[in-house]
């Protein structure tokens, strides 16, 4: 069976489920369904798993997808920007957008509508699109992937917030100087929502997202992403203990950036490449301590590739399955091997299913 066919499979067992299971009744303070992102993971790294007999556990968690309010139009839409409650109308919306024009086009058009709210659902708004684009650009015209990229915008729509406080780049630091800089909420308590609404109050915030070196040229931003995530995971080995699962995002959001751009025109780059720092940013700001733990890095021995596939495949995590990927795509990028520590790592914080 081919990859696509393969992940389609899961796709389909998965669309009639929400984006996220549990919260309360108005669909807040919920856990993110993270089915999608983990199979295509799981499909295309072709990990060392039964994708169906995994799905068979991880589909009793979640709960079905909400029924629509009102249709959403295109003289509608920003009255429902943001409504969790409108979920069921955002994804009949966008089911309908992939259905009756090209992907791509879909995306291009949305895409600087929700770039300020990429904060959505914990950065997994972005996340999901991002691993639905990879499925697209290796089969552009799979119509039950481009079903989950409308899922994904679904999601993003949905869930979007802007953050308060912020500024763009505009100093002189580079992505590690710049994200350990950061300032650190006081009190690191609550859900995501509560602590990124303290970060208007939050001194330093702004100075400290100004203070990241600016793109030059558009031509820049694919290499400036790369320094970023890079960034993230190797920011995950001092600070992952305090949040295992969050701090992964600080990593992910922006590689599910990074593999989105080559669809966007190029004019959209510098301003994805802001906004997602904005969003890694935010996350290290509620979740890192304040001050870094030793740095005590798994050793890995063989080939460290397919070590860090295996252990991911062996614990089985969703999490620790997309950040596993993504610290191999740094590697990939640029042979640094200190960064497949932190996937090991990432296995050992967080607990296996």
């Amino acid at each position: 069976m081919t990859f696509n066919a393969v992940l389609d499979e899961a796709y389909q067992r998965l669309h009639g489920k929400g984006p996220e299971f549990g919260g309360d009744e108005e669909g807040n303070h919920g856990l993110t369904n993270h089915g999608p992102m983990a199979v295509e993971v799981m499909v295309r790294r072709g990990l060392d798993l039964d994708v169906h007999r995994w799905l068979d556990r991880y589909l009793d968690r979640l709960t079905e997808l909400p029924d629509g309010v009102q249709r959403i139009t295109a003289d509608t839409w920003r009255a429902a920007l943001g409504d969790p409650r409108r979920i069921g109308d955002w994804t009949a919306y966008f089911l309908q957008q992939v259905a009756e024009r090209p992907w791509r086009q879909v995306l291009t058009t949305w895409w600087p509508r929700l770039l300020a709210g990429i904060v959505a659902g914990s950065t997994h708004g972005v996340i999901r699109v991002g691993h639905a684009v990879r499925a697209l650009r290796a089969v552009d015209q799979d119509h039950v992937a481009a079903a989950e990229l409308a899922h994904g915008l679904a999601f993003w729509a949905a869930r979007w917030r802007a953050l308060p406080g912020i500024a763009a780049p505009a100093g002189v630091l580079p992505a590690r100087a710049a994200l350990a800089g950061v300032p650190r909420l006081a009190e690191q308590s609550g859900v995501i929502a509560h602590r990124l609404n303290r970060l208007a109050e939050l001194p330093g915030w702004p100075a400290a997202l100004a203070a990241l070196r600016p793109v030059a040229r558009a031509a820049d931003v694919p290499d400036r992403l790369a320094d970023l995530v890079r960034a993230a995971v190797l920011g995950y080995l001092r600070h992952g203990r305090a949040s295992p699962v969050l701090l992964v995002h600080t990593a992910t959001a922006p590689n599910a950036v990074r593999h989105i751009l080559p669809v966007l025109p190029v004019p959209m780059w510098t301003p994805s490449f802001a906004a997602v720092w904005h969003a890694s940013a935010a996350i290290t700001a509620a979740y890192a301590p304040t001050r870094a733990e030793p740095l005590s890095a798994p050793t890995i021995g063989g080939d460290p590739a397919v070590t860090v596939l295996d252990q991911a495949a062996r614990h089985g995590d969703e999490h620790v399955i997309k950040f596993a990927d993504t610290v191999l795509d740094v590697f990939e990028h640029n042979g640094d091997p200190d960064v497949l520590a932190a996937a090991l790592l990432a296995s050992r914080l967080i607990p296996s299913p």
